[in-house]
């Protein structure tokens, strides 16, 4: 079984493409997390960074962290190395449309000396969103910062009629349905392969037009229900894991 570590940032395209690696027969043996230099990075999803090792407890996957400063490129490599080390061969990246960020994972990961998969990759936007929420993914809209994304879109969780919503106003106001060139940010709550769901709580907060943001101010993870032949057997809730 090929062994990769899967980048996370806490948002639906990377969560996304690690459970596309698990159900397509590779082992995940690490997640890889970037927690960039700032709210500038054109490299990194960054809103949702700090919800990550809640997703890696309820993935059940070690986690393998970094902080990076302004040389982004230097700093991702020193990642997949960090990977390399735990024994992943290869680097599952949430890359969806853009070039500059597929190229440069795909870059780093080859002077690390793995191989990159981006299963994402030019998918039609509209049905990627689409198949989501079919497939059980749990998403939390944490930002919207294009015009016609209504500020309500901001704390609430994708449904079919939400979805369908974006897809209409995308096509009327010429933004990215999946959000692909930053007009919104997302949090993945729950997904099929979470032994946990995360709870988060906060509130909406104005930065600029058409500019709104979740901020959240505690998290913590919520067991899910185990089914076996008789009856449900739910575990005791962990302990609150972030608060602000």
């Amino acid at each position: 079984m090929h062994r990769v570590c899967s980048m996370l940032s806490g948002g639906k395209d990377s969560m996304y493409a690690l459970h596309w690696a698990v159900f397509h027969g590779f082992h995940v043996c690490c997640i890889a997390s970037v927690r960039p230099r700032g709210w500038d990075s054109m490299l990194f999803h960054y809103p949702s960074v700090d919800i990550v090792p809640l997703q890696a407890k309820a993935l059940g996957i070690p986690l393998i962290s970094l902080s990076i400063g302004d040389d982004e490129y230097s700093g991702l490599v020193e990642l997949f190395k960090m990977c390399k080390a735990q024994g992943a061969e290869g680097v599952v990246a949430g890359a969806l449309l853009s070039d500059y960020q597929r190229l440069r994972f795909a870059m780093a990961a080859l002077e690390a000396g793995m191989n990159i998969y981006a299963p994402l990759w030019r998918k039609s936007q509209e049905e990627y969103l689409r198949g989501l929420v079919r497939e059980g993914f749990r998403v939390l809209v944490v930002s919207v910062q294009a015009y016609g994304l209504p500020e309500s879109l901001v704390g609430s969780v994708l449904t079919p009629e939400l979805v369908e919503e974006i897809v209409a106003r995308a096509r009327r106001y010429g933004f990215n349905p999946a959000f692909e060139g930053g007009e919104a940010e997302t949090l993945v709550l729950d997904a099929p392969l979470f032994r946990y769901s995360i709870e988060v709580a906060g509130s909406v907060e104005r930065l600029g037009p058409y500019h709104y943001v979740y901020k959240i101010t505690s998290a913590r993870l919520i067991p899910k229900p185990l089914i076996n032949t008789l009856n449900y057997v739910e575990e005791e809730a962990p302990e609150p894991e972030l608060s602000n």
